[in-house]
């Protein structure tokens, strides 16, 4: 492993880093169908929003995971784990959120309803395989565009920063719900990005991964009551 390894090392850096796209069950609450390259700041300056929490103090993003994503990571031949204070349970796998900011409209009043950044550092997923161990962590949830980014490390060696990790489409996305001093945003489907697909393809030899992987459906719970 020594020349391959030199060479191959860090290809295996940035295809495992957004292999691990495939794993990162991360969540998202997506407002649009598809992955708009504009910026979640292009917000819509008719419409009122029902909703708005310019700083969120909690509580967690989970991904229900489907069971076609369990199948596509035997494939690859990857285990995978949680890094930090992210937490795997009952099929979920949970990400705390630490910051950002969310503002909500009704749905046909504004395109994109949901626009802000969902903020998780400190938590993560990791990927082994072989000698090889992936970290993906500090990940961000951009509503308005439909992506989820964050950062990638090989070995404890940081490879990328703000990697486009997943795509999300949020026309299954279930109108927002209250319970006590949370709200919650349900039902948008996480893919990983025609990116990654290509580039794990490549990576581990398959053609198994296609941008139509279904990792699993988020749902995001935030507090209600901003960050002091």
């Amino acid at each position: 492993m020594s020349t391959i390894r030199t060479h191959k090392t860090r290809k295996v850096m940035t295809g495992l880093a957004l292999a691990a796209v495939i794993s990162l069950p991360l969540a998202a609450c997506s407002s649009t169908d598809d992955s708009d390259s504009g910026s979640s700041s292009d917000s819509n300056s008719v419409a009122e929003p029902v909703a708005r929490i310019n700083a969120l103090s909690g509580v967690d993003t989970g991904i229900l995971l489907d069971a076609g994503f369990a199948e596509a990571l035997t494939t690859l031949g990857l285990t995978p784990g949680t890094v930090g204070t992210a937490t795997l349970a009952d099929g979920s796998i949970n990400f705390p959120i630490t910051g950002g900011n969310v503002t909500y409209f009704e749905p046909g009043t504004a395109k994109p309803y949901v626009i802000g950044q969902v903020q998780h550092e400190g938590s993560g997923l990791s990927l082994t395989a072989g000698d090889t161990v992936v970290e993906l962590t500090n990940f961000n949830v951009d509503p308005g565009i439909s992506r989820v980014y964050g950062d990638v490390s090989v070995n404890g060696e940081t490879v990328v920063t703000s990697a486009f990790l997943f795509q999300l489409r949020g026309a299954t996305l279930k109108p927002l719900q209250t319970e006590g001093d949370t709200a919650i945003l349900e039902g948008t489907k996480v893919f990983i990005s025609p990116v990654a697909a290509g580039l794990l393809n490549e990576t581990f030899g398959t053609d198994a991964v296609t941008d139509q992987l279904l990792v699993g459906v988020a749902k995001i719970t935030v507090n209600t009551t901003p960050a002091a």
